[in-house]
């Protein structure tokens, strides 16, 4: 019998050999795309960057009205500690209470094209006003200073990590040193991995009888935080020390090491994470790192081992005892001497508040990004690191969200009808602020709650504005007259208020005014500021529906409006913002500016890649845009807007209450010559509100404007040239003679004031013949005349 040639061994060894085989080829391939990963990550983009976006920067001068505890609050915000003392570093103030004085060393900041250097400051209050500033670097007084923007929120995916890269050469040698001392003494004696830091941990661990010491090595730890996250497992380990390995081989040591200082975590700032030895710097102790002191570099380093445990913003006590322990290790090492070490101990690791970046305008924020979209992808945004400045007044923001949500739950208390009824059935509300000259939003509350509802009625929700559409109609008689020519209007014409029917295409429509009362023949001003609807459509009709869609249009209105009689008392649907910036062209003195919310936008490396400019275009003359402001302003003092003085609210203003004919929005648009807020109460579902504008509107603007305009110079609406004031009798609409009981100062055109004395109440002719020469002819005239 023949012999098989294939012995046993042989049968056993073949697939072992080929097992061999395959186990290695997959080795050698899961070794290169290892190797590719590793390459990928140090020679391709490292991180991502999210966009930061900002606030306004904020003006301080001398005069204005500002509490201290206000600016220390906007001090904590921006990052600035207080001190015990003078500040002798950036970033640091002082407040002694008695003296009436604050004291702060500014930071450093760059805006766009500008670059501001921080330098010690001192500002002094008499009451609540400030007295006096001045820069105490160079013993000089100032007039203003300006604060850096402040953070508002970033955009980003799902994790915001906050980082400034910095090279290695740029870190001092201590913090490396320091480090290295405390995560991976033997760095640069090891390939990757450390067997003596593996046994030396094991040793150390199984004496204690719990896990006290690490054996990965700083390359170890880079791998992880680049590519493999937190998970506990021997092939995590394993896939770690391949890594470490292959970056090891390929990379300098100096290149692993800087990677290391720039991707480690250090801390967490409530939704910002942060990373790298540069970011900590500036979060812990408001320095650059070549600023830091031998207890604080301490610190740093020892903060990599569990930065949240040890973070000084959680315990001071437990920073300071773990500072303790790495200056130990550095005196031990021979890093510092023992006179630096104990200098060192000696430094106060002082407790501090965390101050953390919670977005304060999500509806402004809403905003902003849909205009970014624009110009800027997502990824672009989330990943580029871009600085987004904007025209966002965070203190004004905040006082706006508070007006409009107090103000809301205070109409739900004093009308208990208007309580939630339902998921989608309760009282809501909006609040926009622009400044005039500008078109810049300084504030935006499109809601009373943004976590149960992010729709942003600013700008999405297109309601009926109800009266405060009537001034489009009154400016374009002022402007135009009558259609047919016949008539001239001024603020004294007279106007009949009383029912009626307008005949137009073959329709009819009635307007009525609020709660059917008719007041008969008034003047010009009195329809306006009590807000008459019979009156306002009979100059309508007079004037001419397309002259009022060419004024509506001019000043801002974008809609598309209907050649309908129902226009004239804001029978179409706009929106807040719409408003808002219609009502500006009038307090700008008739310059129409672009609604402005994104202001530059600089890249990573602070090179500006947009800087929106304020856009103006003339719409209407400053005589005209003066005349209809100065018929507001009656509005505010003797017609529906009173509301407003009797809460308290003084200085000079403009504006116009808005309530439709179903009363199911209420409106109110108010502005000074630097400020306009426009507020619109309802219900989304369109249910019935039941108040009018001077009701529901009215109180939430004036809450706002009391606090939002403390701090500024009051101002009022200047007659420009080609306007004349003339005192008046509001009765006849005559000039007013000195027997006249009551007397008003109003505004008009050159040319087309009254001549006549007023009738009702003649000056006695004595008085005339005491009078000087001049105004006793100018009161005869009337009866020289006849």
């Amino acid at each position: 019998m023949k012999k098989s040639r294939w012995h046993p061994l042989r049968i056993i060894a073949l697939p072992v050999i080929f097992s061999a085989i395959v186990t290695s080829a997959f080795g050698v391939w899961y070794v290169k795309r290892l190797e590719q990963t590793v390459t990928a990550k140090f020679e391709g983009r490292k991180w991502q960057f999210p966009s930061k976006i900002y606030s306004d920067s904020t003006l301080l001068y001398v005069g204005m009205s500002l509490r201290a505890d206000d600016l220390m609050e906007k001090l904590r915000r921006l990052g600035y500690r207080e001190s015990r003392d003078t500040p002798r570093a950036k970033g640091e103030y002082f407040f002694p209470r008695k003296e009436g004085r604050l004291e702060i060393y500014l930071h450093d900041f760059v805006y766009p094209l500008e670059a501001f250097r921080g330098i010690p400051v001192r500002i002094s209050w008499q009451g609540a006003t400030v007295t006096k500033m001045e820069n105490l670097e160079i013993g000089e007084e100032l007039f203003s200073l300006e604060l850096e923007p402040e953070l508002v929120t970033g955009l980003y995916d799902r994790i915001w990590e906050e980082r400034r890269l910095v090279h290695l050469s740029e870190v001092p040698p201590l913090l490396v040193r320091a480090v290295l001392a405390v995560e991976d003494e033997r760095f640069y004696s090891h390939r990757g991995i450390d067997p003596v830091g593996i046994l030396r941990a094991s040793w150390a661990n199984l004496r204690s009888g719990a896990i006290v010491q690490g054996g990965s090595t700083l390359t170890q730890q880079l791998m992880k935080n680049f590519f493999l996250g937190d998970e506990r497992t021997l092939h995590r380990k394993f896939k770690e020390a391949l890594m470490a390995l292959v970056a090891e081989r390929k990379y300098s040591k100096e290149e692993i090491l800087e990677n290391y200082l720039n991707e480690i975590y250090l801390g967490q700032k409530g939704a910002q994470g942060i990373f790298g030895v540069r970011e900590a710097a500036q979060f812990y102790f408001s320095k650059d790192l070549a600023e830091l002191t031998v207890g604080e570099t301490a610190l740093l380093a020892g903060l990599i081992k569990a930065p949240n445990r040890y973070s000084p913003y959680r315990s001071a006590e437990a920073a300071t005892k773990r500072r303790n322990v790495v200056l130990a290790r550095m005196l031990e090492e021979k890093l510092i001497s023992r006179v630096q070490y104990g200098v060192a101990l000696r430094e106060v690791v002082p407790p501090r508040e965390l101050v953390k970046v919670a977005n304060d305008a999500p509806f402004f924020v809403d905003f902003l990004k849909r205009e970014l979209a624009e110009n800027y992808s997502h990824q672009v945004l989330t990943a580029e690191g871009l600085k987004i400045f904007t025209s966002l007044d965070l203190h004004l923001q905040k006082i706006a969200e508070k007006a409009l949500v107090d103000g809301l739950k205070r109409l739900e208390e004093t009308y208990p009808y208007l309580r939630k009824r339902g998921e989608e059935d309760h009282l809501e509300g909006a609040l926009v602020v622009i400044r005039p000259q500008t078109g810049e939003i300084k504030a935006m509350v499109g809601g009373r709650d943004y976590q149960k509802s992010q729709f942003n009625r600013v700008f999405q929700a297109r309601r009926q504005p109800g009266s405060t559409f009537k001034p489009f109609t009154y400016l374009a008689a002022l402007m135009y007259g009558a259609e047919n020519g016949e008539r001239r209007f001024t603020p004294v014409s007279r106007v009949d208020d009383s029912p009626f029917t307008w005949s137009y295409e073959g329709q009819e429509w009635t307007p009525r005014n609020y709660k059917e009362e008719y007041l008969g023949t008034v003047s010009f001003r009195t329809a306006l500021e009590k807000s008459l609807n019979s009156a306002t459509v009979r100059i309508a009709k007079e004037v001419g529906l397309n002259r009022i869609r060419e004024i509506a249009s001019r000043l801002g209105i974008e809609t598309s409006l209907p050649a309908l009689p129902s226009m004239v008392l804001g029978g179409v649907e706009v929106t807040p913002l719409e408003l808002g910036r219609a009502f500006s062209t009038l307090a700008n003195t008739g310059v129409r500016t672009q609604a402005l919310a994104v202001k530059q936008v600089v890249d990573h490396g602070e090179r500006v890649l947009e800087k929106r400019d304020v856009l103006v275009e003339k719409a209407i003359s400053p005589q005209q845009a003066f005349m209809i402001n100065y018929l507001m302003k009656g509005v505010m003092d003797r017609g529906t807007g009173a509301g407003a003085r009797a809460q308290g609210f003084d200085r000079p203003a403009a504006g116009k209450t808005g309530t439709t004919n179903d009363l199911k929005d209420a409106w109110f648009v108010g502005y000074t010559p630097d400020l306009l807020a426009v507020v619109w109460v309802g219900f989304d579902n369109q249910s019935k509100l039941g108040l009018s504008g001077a009701q529901a509107a009215l109180p939430i603007w004036t809450e706002f404007m009391k606090r939002a305009t403390a701090g500024m110079p009051v101002s009022d609406f200047i007659p420009p040239p080609g306007v004349k004031m003339i005192d008046i009798d509001p009765v006849s609409g005559a000039r007013a003679t000195p027997r006249c009981p009551q007397v008003l100062r109003e505004a008009f055109l050159e040319g087309e004031e009254p001549n006549d004395s007023c009738p009702l109440h003649p000056a006695p002719l004595a008085e005339l013949f005491s009078l000087p020469k001049k105004a006793a002819s100018w009161l005869l005239s009337p009866f020289l005349r006849e």
